[in-house]
């Protein structure tokens, strides 16, 4: 009888390995059989940039590793470490790269398998990765700072080195990512130049190693960033320290020979952050400063704690000095609207740079005696116009391909601008205060969209605004304004009322020169 069992267990072992290999087996041939699958473009599924971003997994931190040789028209030599959790279970990982050589990819310390399919580098480890889990993924890759055929941004060539410029949609053009404003991510940038450059990013230092003939300067920031706002600057620079509201750390990234030049416009930033915190709270970074780089660019961008223009912004006589400041203002006040509180999706940039553009006409009307109320009545004018060719504030048309200033037109400045003063027409100056303050206290360090901003401003108003909104946000036409029964949404046309709400002075961003065509 004992001799029946042992013959019974025997069966039983030899039944259950052979079932563990025929499940491993089936495990193997499926894996097999997903990675033999063709490699695809994914994405968020972004109204505006459908294959932006991809799904099953956040990024917690990117680590970004530079080497520049002193030429800008080189490749630079570069290593993206990214550290995400798996929201889903992947057999591939897709990350957002289109501008450079891969060289290699490693996952969780072992050698991935790797192909490009469009904009996309689709990266297969070596074992699928589990939902809810943690993974590090290393690429070896080179960064090409000359410009991407038909695509605009990434690295910028200046002068004497380069600098970022990755809104909306060119992260991707400079490192691998997953380039999307809803996954925020903190940042860890490495720069080594030969010794006479100067290298600076985004956050605070901390470490800065020199070589016989190189130097490698570490950057850390201390909140949570999305991609379109990395900032990197290598260049024969000045950076000049200075202390702002409480002690906040004051940086200037300045070309060396302009550096007289410039000072007294950047000697004007401490109390610009003042006048800031006095509308809607605390400055939401660890440092702040203008990187003013010698390049010709059209716009200036507010790349998180260090904030990019052109140099001849400050140093052509042709801009008078309130037109400069209001600018100053515009990216500054992005630290708050765009950069700590990121749109939820691209169609809520309205939020970004209508903010902006409200405070730098705010500025400008208390600082230069701009009346906010003239710019406003002369958007309205052709808002109706805007809306016809961009499309309303919160619903822009999607960018055409190669399209220079894409999303970035007039309805997302001056007609989102105009939303914010019919609101504060309807429930009032005090309640609009308080939105303004609640919504980026709310939303610090996060992602938030329109319709959380909607729901916030009934709640601190008490009242219905659903009307309000659908129709000032989606709208075709231009709702009345609210107190001004008298403005007209259309103007005649080459009256001097249209010319006013098409010239793009003071486009904080710039980016909206060519809003009319």
């Amino acid at each position: 009888m004992r001799d029946d069992r042992r013959g019974r267990t025997a069966a039983r072992r030899r039944r259950a390995r052979a079932a563990l290999l025929a499940g491993a087996a089936s495990a193997v041939s499926f894996a097999l059989l997903a990675a033999s699958a063709p490699a695809a473009p994914l994405g968020l599924g972004d109204r505006l940039f459908p294959y932006l971003g991809n799904p099953g997994y956040d990024v917690a931190a990117y680590d970004l590793a530079f080497t520049y040789s002193g030429d800008n028209s080189e490749p630079l030599q570069a290593v993206t470490t990214i550290a995400a959790r798996t929201t889903a279970s992947l057999d591939r990982v897709n990350l957002d790269f289109a501008h450079g050589t891969v060289g290699s990819v490693e996952v969780d310390g072992r050698p991935a398998g790797f192909t490009e399919a469009g904009d996309d580098l689709v990266v297969t480890p070596e074992r699928p990765l589990p939902r809810g889990s943690w993974t590090r993924i290393t690429v070896r890759h080179t960064s090409d700072p000359m410009p991407a055929p038909d695509r605009d941004g990434g690295w910028v060539r200046t002068s004497d080195g380069l600098a970022m410029a990755n809104q909306a949609d060119a992260a991707h053009l400079v490192f691998p990512c997953n380039d999307h404003p809803s996954d925020k991510a903190m940042f860890t940038l490495r720069i080594t130049a030969p010794n006479d450059y100067t290298a600076v990013a985004n956050g605070l230092p901390t470490g800065v190693d020199r070589g016989d003939r190189s130097t490698t300067w570490t950057y850390r920031t201390r909140h949570p960033m999305a991609t379109e706002l990395a900032q990197v600057s290598i260049g024969r620079s000045a950076v000049v320290h200075r202390e702002g509201p409480h002690g906040l750390p004051v940086r200037d990234v300045v070309p060396t020979r302009y550096r007289d030049a410039l000072e007294p416009w950047l000697t004007k930033t401490p109390d610009q952050i003042a006048w800031m915190e006095g509308k809607v709270g605390a400055y939401p970074f660890e440092t702040y400063g203008l990187l003013l780089a010698d390049a010709s660019t059209g716009y200036e961008l507010e790349t998180q704690t260090l904030s990019l223009f052109e140099r001849e912004v400050f140093t052509d006589p042709a801009y008078p000095a309130w037109y400069v400041e209001s600018i100053m203002v515009h990216e500054l006040s992005h630290q708050w609207f765009g950069d700590s509180v990121s749109p939820r999706t691209w169609s809520d940039l309205w939020l970004n740079e209508g903010h902006a553009t409200w405070y730098e006409s705010l500025y400008a009307q208390e600082k230069a005696d701009r009346p906010m109320e003239a710019r406003m009545k002369a958007a309205y004018g052709a808002s109706d116009r805007w809306r016809a060719s961009g499309g309303p504030p919160a619903a822009p048309k999607p960018p055409k391909p190669g399209q220079k200033i894409g999303i970035f037109r007039a309805n997302v400045y001056d007609g989102a601008a105009l939303v914010l003063y019919a609101l504060r027409q309807e429930i009032g100056e005090r309640a609009f205060e308080q939105l303004e303050r609640a919504w980026v206290q709310r939303n610090r360090d996060a992602t938030a969209g329109t319709a959380d901003f909607a729901a916030l401003a009934a709640r601190v108003s008490g009242r219905d605004l659903d009307g309000f909104f659908q129709g000032w946000l989606y709208g075709d036409k231009t709702p009345p304004m609210p107190g001004h029964p008298d403005w007209k949404a259309t103007a005649p046309a080459g009256s001097d009322e249209e010319k006013a709400a098409t010239t793009p002075v003071p486009h904080g961003d710039r980016k909206a020169t060519a809003s009319a065509a």
